[in-house]
């Protein structure tokens, strides 16, 4: 098939990528002239394991094609996939006007029929809406269907998330569209959701915040652990070993972050109260979320009684390990709070600096781990690169000035870190 990705964002870069790979011919159409120059020379916007190699790959089989321009794109597809933001607006609701002004665009340019599919993560109801725009502009003789076809990759295993979903949702009103959209996923290994529009976009908000819920439990565990003396990571094994709850997103630490969670967060709970429901069980994973943050500084304080002056180390600036994303990361709130207290802040992350450099302001960028450590009264994981599990210990108390780690993550040993002489503490234990 002919498709085109309006947007080259995670969603739509990857998941682009990942259909070219399969033999389709693919247009991916942005508006930032110079990412979409670097786009054709194969160098994408941000740091995916795997991507450039396989933007390369498909640009060179001719199967790829980055534009400016709708025109050349739109014309001939088979489905053309809206992947825009929506970051969060004041109130919490999702902001829409990138995905009406895209929609607009794409109408403008139909040609014969054409499934219009939104990979967008947006608030029930914005399809049909899509559909009305559409309507208003198309060219006459022209025919389209729209769909829901959420995507549910994570930042740092994109690809393979893409090739093999734990389940694949289209929403739609059209059983022609829903055909072609099947045809189409077909050659990707996960579980098909057939439902209506309303549907498939709640399912993604709600998969979402699910999993939001399950990281402020487990923050909320730690912390009660703390006060009553119990072992909150093997409270949270124990109760990860039963099927009916699982292991994954059980790990307590700063909480949550990245370009999804708190946004849709933010937004189930704008929708719910558009609905003149109270989602109050959100309000307080919202909650707990902030306190985790919090409470890594509490501790630092705590230990050191005074941060005025004191250097202090952060490890990880990104939201998670594998990316460079930086968008609403527990690293950003951290630094905020230390330099409150008057903290001298180090910080390196080996991905996200460049990033980090654009937003972050009055802290000291460092060019390795133990360019962190030098002179530090502390040092803070906040992000779990792999890099960052196994180090020279020995060096690291040497270069530091007060030997105290904070565990956001958890990823140490407590005794062996205790048995070289540093100060350790963790999230739960």
């Amino acid at each position: 098939m002919t498709i085109t990705f309006i947007g080259h964002g995670y969603v739509g870069l990857v998941t682009a990528s990942v259909f070219a790979d399969l033999g389709n011919t693919v247009w991916v159409v942005g508006r930032d002239k110079k990412k979409i120059e670097d786009l054709k020379k194969g160098i994408p916007p941000f740091y995916e394991p795997g991507l450039e190699e396989l933007v390369k790959r498909n640009i060179k089989a001719k199967r790829l094609l980055f534009t400016l321009d709708y025109k050349p794109a739109i014309p001939d597809s088979d489905v053309v996939f809206i992947a825009v933001g929506t970051p969060p607006n004041k109130t919490g609701d999702a902001e829409l006007l990138g995905v009406f002004e895209v929609s607009e665009n794409i109408g403008k340019n139909l040609s014969g029929y054409t499934v219009v599919a939104t990979k967008s993560t947006v608030p029930v109801g914005t399809n049909k809406r899509i559909k009305q725009l559409i309507d208003e502009v198309k060219p006459k003789g022209t025919e389209f269907d729209i769909a829901s076809a959420p995507e549910f990759l994570k930042e740092g295993t994109a690809i393979q998330d893409t090739l093999s979903p734990d389940r694949i949702v289209i929403g739609s009103e059209s059983k022609k569209a829903e055909k072609i959209l099947v045809e189409l996923h077909k050659p990707i290994d996960g579980q098909f959701v057939l439902t209506n529009l309303e549907t498939a976009e709640l399912i993604k908000y709600a998969s979402n915040s699910f999993l939001a819920t399950k990281i402020s439990f487990a923050n909320a565990i730690a912390k009660l652990s703390e006060l009553v003396g119990a072992d909150g990571l093997r409270v949270l094994e124990g109760m990860g070993f039963d099927r009916r709850i699982g292991k994954e997103f059980l790990s307590p630490g700063p909480g949550y972050g990245g370009s999804c969670f708190p946004k849709d967060v933010k937004a189930l709970i704008a929708i719910a109260k558009n609905y003149d429901y109270s989602f109050g069980l959100l309000d307080e994973v919202e909650k707990i979320n902030g306190q985790a943050r919090r409470d890594i500084v509490r501790k630092t304080r705590k230990i050191l009684t005074d941060l005025n002056k004191k250097t202090i180390g952060i490890l990880g600036l990104s939201f998670k390990p594998n990316t460079d994303d930086i968008r609403d990361a527990q690293s950003a709130d951290i630094i905020e709070m230390l330099k409150q207290d008057r903290a001298n802040i180090k910080v390196f992350d080996p991905q996200a600096m460049e990033n980090a450099k654009k937003t972050i302001n009055g802290v000291q960028f460092c060019t390795d781990v133990y360019d962190v450590a030098r002179g530090a009264d502390a040092l803070i994981i906040v992000t779990d690169w792999n890099e960052f599990k196994e180090l020279n210990f020995t060096k690291i108390k040497k270069l530091m000035k007060n030997p105290v780690i904070i565990d956001g993550r958890n990823i140490y040993n407590p005794e062996k870190i205790k048995g070289l002489g540093f100060t350790y503490v963790g999230v739960g234990r």
